[in-house]
């Protein structure tokens, strides 16, 4: 499972990196790096503009299922979800009655300036 998700990985990233270069050498109405590159940016394809459109149709499907698929093993593979931790703080019954006070950690003195009674003696 764990080599499945790794090669998934792989193939989005990879399809990320592929998907960047070839929207950046499309021809654009402004010009941009298509113009910069000169003719070359779409003859490194071998296609016209209707091949590299359709290429990057592809390339972008790609980079989408292989997200998704990332999403559901990674999902799959821990079985549980955020909302499972129970992360959610429980609201009292009576909103208006004061939660009790817990007695602070590491012997530290209570607030409002107490000093604790001496201990042993």
């Amino acid at each position: 499972m764990n080599l499945l998700i790794l090669g998934l990985y792989v193939v989005f990233v990879l399809s990320a990196i592929v998907l960047v270069v070839v929207v950046l050498i499309q021809e654009g109405r402004g010009g941009g790096l298509t113009d910069a590159l000169g003719t070359g940016g779409q003859a490194t394809f071998g296609a016209g503009a209707r091949g590299i459109n359709m290429f990057t149709g592809i390339v972008a499907g790609v980079f989408l299922v292989s997200a998704v698929g990332i999403t559901m093993l990674n999902k799959s593979s821990s079985g549980r979800s955020v909302l499972d931790s129970g992360a959610v703080p429980a609201v009292p019954a009576d909103p208006g009655a004061a939660a009790p006070a817990q007695a602070p950690a590491g012997g530290a003195p209570p607030a409002g300036g107490e000093t604790p009674p001496p201990s042993g003696g």
